[in-house]
C-alpha cells in the first residue's frame, strides 16, 4: 500500500469502509489539474465541480483552533527518509501499529512484510532543530515515542528497541512512568545525536555518537522518526483573515497571563496553534475557551439553544419477555488478534434469552450505533449485552444509543473482554477466548434480571465553593462569577496569592506580582464573589447541586464557623515547594532551592549574583523522595541562571540535570543560556551529585563527557526541588475523592475528563491536580470554571439509577446503614411507629457498603441487586439458571 497517496481507505469506520481525500496531497485541490479518480469511480461519488456556498454568520466570538501541520520532507530527508521504505514517521508508524491501519495492527516492514526484530526511535525530528527553524520542542514527541515503543514490544516481545534521545522529556502528570514502564519491558534509551541513517541492504544502518565520544554503527530493520509538530502550513492565511498576531515560529501569539486570548479581541486559540501540547492539555484549553467565551457572551444565555428529544421509552416490566443482544467487538485486532470473536459470539447466541448475537468491527462508530438501534427495533430487543472493551469510557455512548432507540440506559449490560481477555492473556489466546465466552455466559444471566431504573433529576443551588485563594482559586472564582453566578472563595491564609506571590518574574520575563494585583483588585470589585481568608472546610455533605459546607473561620482560638448551601466545589488548594533532606539543605548554608535564590536575585544586594553557582536539578525528585517530575523546576532553573548572568556575566553557572525540560517555547531560553555560557552537564540517576562536607562544602558529580569524577566549590548551590501538593489528604477524606499515590487529587479521565473529579459536582485545577507553570494553571482554572458553570447553568444535575433501595418490610430499623454510610446517604424515619432507613438518592453513590451490611438483606442496589450477583457467580459455575 502506498501510504502518499491522495485517496486513503478509511478502516476506522465500520464495514463497508470508505474513502477519503487528504487535501495536502490531492493535487486539483491545490489548484492543479488532475481529476483523474472521477472517471474511475464506478459509483460516480467524486464530484469536484460543486464549489462550497459562501454564507456568512453573525458570531459574538471566535475560536481558533486549526491543529498542526507536517514536518517538511526536506527535514526527513536528512533521516533517510523516501530513501528506504523501512524509514517511517511517528505518525505512519502510530497508524500502522492500529487495528485500523494497512496491515491491521500487524507490525511489518514495508520492504518485504517480515516482521522488524530490532526498531529505532529517533527523537526532536523537526523540533528543538535551528537547521529547521523549528527551535522548540514539541512538548509531545518523548511521550508519544515511549507509548508506541511500549505498543511495538508489546506486538512483539522478541523486539528490540532502542530510543535514541537527546533529553526525554516526559514532564505530563505520571508521564515518568511510561518510561520505567518501557525500561523494565528491555526498550532501551541511549542518549545520543543520529549522525546518518543510510541503506543497509533490507536494513538501516545508523551512525550515532553518545556523550562519551564514542561513534557507533547499529543497523535496524526499522526506524521511526519522532516528528515534531510545525505550525499549520495556512496558519498566515488564517491570521490575516481573522487579524490575529503569529509568534516566530508561526504558531498563534499570546500572552502568557492570558493564554487564549489571541491579539484581536473575542478571538481565542486552543489546541497545538496556541503551541505543541498533548491531548489532555488540548481538551482542558477547550473548555477554558468555553469558559471565556461563554462569560463574554452571557447576555445570549439560552438562545437558539435545541434540547435533544428522545423517543418515548418502551415500557419493559416484569412479565415481558427477555429478549437479549448480544453483541461481540472484535476492537479492530485489539480483541480479535487474540480471541476468537466468532466463537464467542456463536456461544453467546446459545444462551437462554439471547435471540441475537452478532460480531462488530467497531462497536462504538457512528455506524455501529445506528445498526444497534436498527437491531433493537427489529428483533424487538428488550437487554442488551456489550461485549467489547472499558465501561469506564464508552458505556455512557451505548447507553444512550439505548435511549435512542426507546429503551431505559439500566437495560445495558458491558462485558470487558479486551481489559480483562485480551489484554491481560495476549500470549493465551484459546484460554483468553475460553474466559470470554465465560464473561459473556456471566453478563447475560445478569442482563436477564436488569430492569428499568428511574433516572431522577434534582434542583441545583447556584451557588459556587472553591477551596484555595491562590492563582488557580481566584481564576476559577473570577471566571465563575464572570457567568453571573455567587462565588464564596475560601483560603486558609491571611492573604490571597498562594504561590504567585512568591515568583518574582517568570522565564518570559512577565511580573507574577502585577498579575496577583490585578486579580486581587477583580477580586474586591467583584461583588458576586465573597471571600473568607484565615478559613478552611470544616465539613461537606449533599450531592451534586446540593452541598452544604461548614466552613470554619478566624483564628485558632476565636474561629466561627459559617455554613453555606452551593451546588458545586472546585478544588484549588495549591502546592508547596519540597523541602528535600538530601544534599544538605537546611544544614549548609550556602545550599540553597531555586525559590531561595530567586527572591536573592531579585533584592539588591551587592553578592545576589555570586561568581560560581551549581545548580542540581531533581533534587529528591522523579525517583528519590518523589516519584514525579514537577515540570517547573528546569524552566526555573534557566530562569535564574539567565537572572544570574545578567547581574553577573562573569558568574560560572553550572547546571547537572538529568533531562532538561524546557518544551514548547522555553527551548529559546535554554538556548540563550547556553549562548550566554552557562554550563549544563547531564547525570544520571546512578551517579547522582553530592555535596561533601570538609573544609569546605563542595558538591562532586561525573562529567559524561570527561568520563571522571570533578569536584567544585561554589559559591552557591541551588536545589531544583519539587512540588507536594497541599491539604489533599485530608479534603480526599472530606469529598471521598481519589488521590494518586503522590496525593494530587485524581482525574475522572486523563484525557476525555481532565478537570472533574470522580465524585460528581466536584472539579479541580492548578497544584492541587498536579504540578505546573502559570500559564497552564490559568487554563485549567478556567477549564474547572467551564465545567463547574454547566450544572449552575442547567439549574438541574441527574442523578445517576444505581443507587441503593430499602425494602422497608423487611427493615428492622438497626441504623448498621446509616452509621456506615460515608455519604450520609441514608436517613432514619417513623413509619407506623417503627424505624425504617430511607436513601437519599441524590446523595447515594452506588458504593454498596449498606448492602453488604444490612442483617436483613433489606437493601438493593440498582443495577447489582442480590439476584443479578447470584445469578452471575451461578453462572460461572455454569450452573444452569431456569429461564
Amino acid at each position: 500500500m502506498d501510504i502518499t497517496r491522495p485517496i486513503h481507505i478509511d478502516y476506522a469506520q465500520a464495514v463497508p469502509a470508505t474513502y477519503y481525500i487528504d487535501p495536502d496531497a490531492c493535487l486539483f485541490l491545490k489548484h492543479e489539474t488532475c481529476q483523474i479518480c472521477v472517471p474511475v469511480c464506478q459509483s460516480k461519488a467524486i464530484d469536484f465541480s460543486q464549489k462550497a456556498e459562501e454564507k456568512i454568520y453573525n458570531v459574538g466570538a471566535v475560536i481558533v483552533s486549526p491543529g498542526f501541520g507536517k514536518i517538511s520532507e526536506e527535514v526527513l530527508k536528512q533521516y533517510g527518509y523516501g530513501q528506504h521504505p523501512d524509514v517511517v514517521t511517528s505518525i505512519e508508524f502510530e497508524r500502522m501499529t492500529n487495528a485500523s491501519g494497512p496491515f491491521q495492527g500487524e507490525l511489518k516492514c514495508f520492504n518485504d512484510g517480515r516482521h522488524p526484530k530490532n526498531l529505532a526511535f529517533i527523537q526532536c525530528v523537526g523540533s528543538r532543530d535551528i537547521g529547521c527553524d523549528n527551535g522548540y520542542c514539541s512538548g509531545v514527541c518523548c511521550m508519544y515515542a515511549i507509548k508506541e515503543a511500549i505498543v511495538a514490544k508489546e506486538h512483539d516481545p522478541e523486539c528490540e528497541i532502542t530510543i535514541f534521545y537527546m533529553d526525554i522529556r516526559t514532564q505530563g502528570k505520571d508521564f515518568d512512568q511510561a518510561k520505567i514502564k518501557a525500561e523494565n519491558m528491555g526498550i532501551k534509551f541511549v542518549r545520543a545525536k543520529v549522525a546518518d541513517v543510510m541503506n543497509w541492504g533490507k536494513q538501516i544502518k545508523l551512525t550515532y555518537s553518545t556523550m562519551d565520544g564514542t561513534h557507533s554503527f547499529e543497523p535496524f530493520d526499522m526506524v521511526v522518526l519522532a516528528v515534531g509538530l510545525e505550525s499549520p502550513k495556512d496558519a498566515k492565511t488564517i491570521a490575516d483573515i481573522a487579524g490575529f498576531e503569529l509568534n516566530q515560529y508561526d504558531f498563534c501569539r499570546t500572552e502568557e497571563f492570558d493564554p487564549l486570548q489571541t491579539s484581536k479581541e473575542g478571538v481565542f486559540v486552543v489546541g497545538a496553534f496556541q503551541g505543541p501540547k498533548d491531548i489532555p492539555e488540548s481538551v482542558t484549553q477547550s473548555s477554558a475557551a468555553a469558559s471565556l467565551v461563554s462569560s463574554l457572551m452571557k447576555s445570549k444565555r439560552g438562545e437558539g439553544v435545541i434540547l435533544k428529544e428522545y423517543p418515548t421509552e418502551i415500557p419493559v416490566g416484569d412479565d415481558d419477555e427477555v429478549r437479549i443482544g448480544v453483541f461481540v467487538c472484535h476492537c479492530g485486532i485489539n480483541i480479535s488478534s487474540v480471541v476468537d470473536v466468532a466463537s464467542v459470539a456463536k456461544e453467546a447466541g446459545k444462551l437462554g434469552n439471547v435471540v441475537y448475537a452478532t460480531e462488530s468491527l467497531y462497536s462504538c462508530s457512528q455506524d455501529a450505533q445506528e445498526v444497534l438501534k436498527e437491531r433493537i427495533k427489529e428483533h424487538r430487543l428488550n437487554r442488551i449485552v456489550m461485549t467489547a472493551c472499558s465501561p469506564r469510557t464508552h458505556e455512557p455512548l451505548f447507553q444512550e444509543t439505548l435511549k435512542d432507540a426507546g429503551l431505559n440506559r439500566s437495560l445495558f449490560e458491558m462485558v470487558n473482554i479486551r481489559d480483562h481477555c485480551s489484554w491481560v492473556h495476549a500470549q493465551e489466546p484459546e484460554a483468553a477466548t475460553a474466559k470470554s465466552i465465560d464473561l459473556v455466559r456471566m453478563g447475560v444471566a445478569k442482563s436477564r434480571h436488569n430492569k428499568p431504573l428511574l433516572e431522577q433529576t434534582v434542583p441545583v443551588t447556584k451557588t459556587a465553593l472553591v477551596l484555595g485563594g491562590g492563582l488557580a482559586g481566584m481564576t476559577t472564582a473570577l471566571s465563575i462569577a464572570d457567568q453571573g453566578y455567587p462565588v464564596h472563595l475560601i483560603e486558609r491564609g491571611a492573604t490571597l496569592g498562594g504561590n504567585l506571590a512568591n515568583i518574582k518574574t517568570t522565564l518570559r520575563g512577565e511580573s507574577p506580582a502585577k498579575l496577583l494585583k490585578t486579580l486581587t483588585a477583580q477580586i474586591k470589585k467583584q461583588k458576586l464573589v465573597s471571600v473568607y481568608l484565615n478559613s478552611e472546610l470544616e465539613t461537606v455533605s449533599g450531592f451534586v447541586g446540593n452541598f452544604t459546607s461548614v466552613i470554619a473561620s478566624g483564628k485558632t482560638k476565636k474561629k466561627k464557623e459559617v455554613t453555606i448551601d452551593h451546588g458545586v466545589i472546585v478544588l484549588a488548594t495549591g502546592g508547596k515547594e519540597h523541602r528535600t533532606k538530601k544534599f544538605k539543605l537546611g544544614t549548609v548554608k550556602k545550599v540553597i532551592t531555586q525559590l531561595e535564590l530567586e527572591a536573592k536575585l531579585a533584592g539588591t544586594g551587592k553578592n545576589r549574583a555570586p561568581d560560581s553557582v551549581v545548580m542540581i536539578q531533581c533534587a529528591g525528585s522523579r525517583g528519590a523522595d518523589l516519584g514525579y517530575c514537577s515540570k517547573v523546576c528546569c524552566n526555573q532553573a534557566v530562569k535564574n541562571a539567565l537572572k544570574i548572568k545578567e547581574i553577573n556575566p562573569e558568574s560560572q553557572v553550572i547546571v547537572l540535570y538529568r533531562d532538561i525540560r524546557t518544551y514548547g517555547f522555553a527551548e529559546d531560553q535554554y538556548k540563550e543560556a547556553r549562548e550566554k555560557g552557562v554550563i549544563f552537564v547531564p547525570y544520571k540517576f546512578a551517579k547522582k551529585p553530592k555535596v561533601l562536607s570538609g573544609k569546605t562544602d563542595v558538591v562532586e558529580y561525573f562529567d559524561p563527557i570527561l568520563q571522571e569524577q570533578v569536584t567544585i566549590n561554589p559559591k552557591l548551590i541551588v536545589l531544583s526541588v519539587g512540588i507536594v501538593p497541599e491539604g489533599t489528604e485530608t479534603l480526599s477524606k472530606l469529598l471521598k475523592a481519589p488521590v494518586t499515590a503522590d496525593e494530587f487529587f485524581l482525574e475522572a479521565h486523563v484525557k476525555l475528563r481532565p478537570v472533574e473529579l470522580a465524585v460528581e459536582g466536584v472539579y479541580v485545577c492548578g497544584l492541587a491536580h498536579g504540578p505546573k507553570p502559570i500559564d497552564e494553571t490559568i487554563v485549567q482554572a478556567q477549564a474547572a470554571a467551564a465545567k463547574a458553570s454547566m450544572p449552575l447553568v442547567k439549574g438541574s444535575a441527574k442523578v445517576a439509577p444505581t443507587v441503593s433501595v430499602i425494602d422497608k418490610e423487611t427493615c428492622i430499623g438497626c441504623g448498621i446503614c446509616v452509621s456506615m454510610c460515608p455519604y450520609n446517604a441514608i436517613k432514619m424515619l417513623k413509619i407506623d411507629k417503627k424505624r425504617k432507613a430511607e436513601t437519599v438518592p441524590a446523595s447515594c453513590k452506588g458504593c454498596g457498603i449498606c448492602a453488604s451490611r444490612c442483617p436483613t438483606f433489606a437493601i438493593d442496589m440498582g443495577g447489582f441487586t442480590q439476584d443479578q450477583v447470584m445469578a452471575q457467580i451461578k453462572a460461572f459455575g455454569n450452573i444452569e439458571e431456569v429461564v
